[in-house]
């Protein structure tokens, strides 16, 4: 399936249960195992359970294979794998603890400088 369209059915999960702050990182130039990072917030267990539940339920609906789902006991922090597209559903504090967006960001090379080059020989 068209990685644009599995992120579709993905964040369209999340918004039909009311996830919070749903944020879509591309991460096909960091890793091989994955493009997509999809992070989102739910309220309680419950609420975070309910929004893993329905990411799961509309990938099987649109034919997509769930590889794997972790994290539904406590409801903290559930991960839905499908595949290219890896969606964290977090409580607030630890979405704010673990801060996935700051690990999977994009950090520019800054321009090597000509006296970076010069000391590097020695």
């Amino acid at each position: 399936m068209d990685i644009r369209k599995l992120q579709k059915i993905a964040v369209s999960a999340l918004e039909d249960v009311k996830a919070k702050d749903i944020e879509v990182l591309n991460t096909s130039k960091l890793s091989a195992l994955f493009d997509r990072v999809i992070i989102a917030t739910g309220d309680s267990n419950r609420h975070v359970k309910a929004l893993a539940r329905s990411v799961h339920d509309k990938a099987r609906e649109a034919d997509v294979q769930v590889i794997g789902i972790e994290g539904e006991e406590t409801g903290e922090w559930v991960l839905v794998d499908l595949g290219d597209i890896v969606v964290h559903v977090m409580q607030p504090a630890v979405r704010a603890y673990y801060n996935l967006e700051e690990l999977w960001k994009v950090v520019p090379k800054r321009p090597r400088k000509k006296a970076d080059s010069e000391t590097d020989g020695e």
